[in-house]
């Protein structure tokens, strides 16, 4: 199970708490982090907080911290969902273009290559849909119930 520490921003009468997740980027961590494009991307447009609501068996205030955790098999298959569908739609798009183009008398090789494009486009848009779907469909657990969290700069003064 995946874990994760979200803040309580909101909560209503029914028992349902608005949390925010802070997203976490390993880009920071590796050494080559200010010479590395791919950091300089993820750090321009990842957002850096996620929020969304949870059913909670009691009642938290805003601004205390509670464990959620996610099962690793929701995000296992939302992964395969992203990355391997269009490299399945590649190699269908590409072999139903070589077909095409060999029984109409057209360049193989290019009816390929454009249905191979047409194949993956199509694959990761309804792979991109499913995961949503299952992303929806996977809510998290609240594990346990931290409190509220330390100010270190209030406590300073």
């Amino acid at each position: 199970m995946m874990e994760e520490v979200a803040r309580v921003v909101a909560s209503d009468n029914q028992g349902w708490l608005t949390v925010e997740v802070e997203l976490k980027s390993t880009c920071k961590s590796c050494s080559s982090s200010e010479s590395c494009g791919t950091s300089a991307i993820a750090q321009a447009f990842s957002s850096k907080t996620q929020q969304f609501s949870i059913q909670s068996e009691r009642r938290c205030d805003a601004g205390e911290l509670l464990k959620l955790g996610l099962p690793e098999s929701v995000i296992l298959k939302a992964a395969a969902l992203i990355y391997l569908m269009p490299l399945l739609g590649l190699f269908v798009g590409a072999a139903l273009g070589q077909y095409l183009g060999q029984l109409f008398e057209f360049n193989p090789n290019l009816s390929a290559m454009g249905f191979a494009v047409l194949g993956a486009l199509l694959a990761w848009t309804l792979g991109k849909q499913q995961a949503k779907r299952l992303e929806a469909d996977a809510q998290p657990v609240i594990l346990a119930y931290l409190g509220m969290s330390l100010n270190l700069q209030k406590i300073a003064q």
